[in-house]
């Protein structure tokens, strides 16, 4: 992983006592942002934590100095360096003159996606989620350079805020090959997004910060036309999206369903329920969590689900180690507490996901014959040497079994053990749970045993 921060261009438009302390600091490399109050002491932010940097007071020359060496302030109060991802940000008092600036460092880290290059060869859209100053802008400045330059897509940037690619007329090299589109102002940023489309036959289309009702419902209408989208918005997990009116249409908006009585007892549900009202405009989520551990939903549409009903969901947490290894792990995480007039209970043997994996409703199951150490897996339909490849690498201790009456539990294909009624009755008869999976792939086996063992 390296990193291309351009510091001293930011640092020689710095009044000199700020600039000659900041140059041989020796933390130097990871300072977030600067910031200078008239009247207060110029203050230093690092990744470790803030410290003074002077004894000397900022004026209203020091503030001028600056000023006149930077481009001019937009509407929104921001402004740049030529070339630069660097980006300075005025506050002002009531008369209008800027009274304290924020200089906060641009960087562009190349490597900094590794962690999920698989996903973007998937071709799906994508949506990034996480806290302000998490890193999300430095994550799709590096999606657009792989995507344009390595996977040789067309890629257009909606570059509102000129942060992506910097502030400039000439894009800064961190996007690659990625055409940046800039938007005059905040209010425009939906309708830059369709002019993208309309005009300039993009593959992929970037968008940093969606934040508004109409932007949302542009996303929504750019992925009908089939353009895959990157883009990203504030929120620490997918529940805040569901929470949020205005954004939820990035996730298939959310609408109150009265079920008929009926089915509202088959399913365990009050009548009046919160279901999802269509197809999501964006396939895969990541929750920055860290700067080196994400959160991976790879299918928004399954995970939005289970958040709905109250249940549970299986995240994907993948981190970045020292030695540039990756670590991908599975976690369950209850998700009842979402909405607290749910009375909704769940038979831990009767889950039932459309997706990735499935668990057969066997009501008459005993779970007590999971509880042991040693499973004896009876495995139907699915390739035997595969699954003990994968239960070795993962260190468990299950043993695959060809006597069904030995077994603990039976996993196989879904689309073969739903016609092999004998099985089915037998299984029932032995009050043995029955496990499904769509497909024979290591990562549907994977997912299906880290979920056996979290149950366990």
């Amino acid at each position: 992983m390296s990193i291309d921060q351009d510091l001293e261009k930011l640092l020689t438009n710095l009044p000199f006592f700020i600039q000659e302390h900041l140059s041989n600091h020796n933390n130097k490399e990871k300072l977030i942002e600067i910031v200078m109050d008239l009247g207060r002491r110029p203050e230093a932010r690092f990744t470790s934590g803030p410290e003074y940097i002077s004894q000397k007071i900022i004026s209203w020359q020091d503030l001028d100095y600056t000023t006149k060496r930077i481009s001019k302030f937009t509407n929104e109060n921001r402004a740049g360096i030529e070339r630069t991802l660097h980006r300075i940000s005025c506050i002002r008092n009531r008369q209008f003159l800027i009274n304290g600036l924020t200089c906060r460092v641009g960087r562009a880290i190349f490597g900094t996606i590794s962690i999920i290059r698989d996903l973007l060869e998937l071709q799906q859209s994508i949506l990034i989620l996480g806290k302000p100053g998490v890193g999300k802008t430095t994550i799709i400045r590096e999606i657009a350079r792989v995507l344009s330059d390595e996977l040789e897509k067309r890629v257009i940037i909606v570059d509102t805020s000129n942060e992506i690619a910097g502030d400039s007329d000439l894009p800064h090299s961190g996007i690659g090959r990625a055409r940046r589109m800039q938007v005059a102002r905040t209010e425009l940023q939906h309708q830059i997004m369709i002019e993208a489309v309309e005009n300039h036959m993009p593959e992929v289309i970037i968008i940093d910060e969606i934040g508004t009702e109409l932007e949302a419902l542009t996303a929504r209408t750019i992925a009908e036309k089939g353009v895959q989208l990157v883009g990203t918005t504030h929120g620490n997990c997918l529940q805040n999206l569901i929470k949020n009116p205005s954004l939820a249409d990035l996730i298939g908006g959310i609408q109150y369903v009265t079920l008929s009585d009926e089915e509202a007892k088959r399913r365990g549900t009050q009548k009046s329920i919160l279901e999802r009202k269509a197809y999501p405009a964006f396939q895969v989520a990541i929750e920055i969590n860290e700067q080196n551990s994400w959160t991976i939903h790879e299918d928004i549409k399954v995970s939005i689900d289970l958040l709905l009903r109250g249940n549970f969901t299986i995240n994907q947490i993948r981190q970045s180690l020292i030695d540039d290894k990756i670590s991908i792990k599975y976690q369950q995480f209850q998700t009842h507490l979402l909405f607290k007039n749910s009375n909704r209970t769940r038979n831990s043997t009767a889950l039932i996901s459309n997706n990735w994996a499935s668990l057969n409703q066997l009501k008459n199951a005993k779970i007590e014959n999971l509880k042991t150490k040693n499973l004896n897996i009876y495995s139907y339909s699915l390739s035997n040497n595969l699954l003990k490849e994968v239960i070795q690498k993962m260190g468990l201790r299950f043993v695959i079994t060809k006597e069904i009456k030995n077994a603990n539990l039976i996993i196989g294909l879904k689309k073969h053990l739903r016609q092999n009624f004998k099985l089915q009755r037998l299984a029932k008869q032995k009050a043995i749970p029955i496990y499904m999976i769509n497909q024979n792939s290591i990562y549907q086996i994977v997912k299906l045993l880290n979920f056996i063992t979290v149950e366990l």
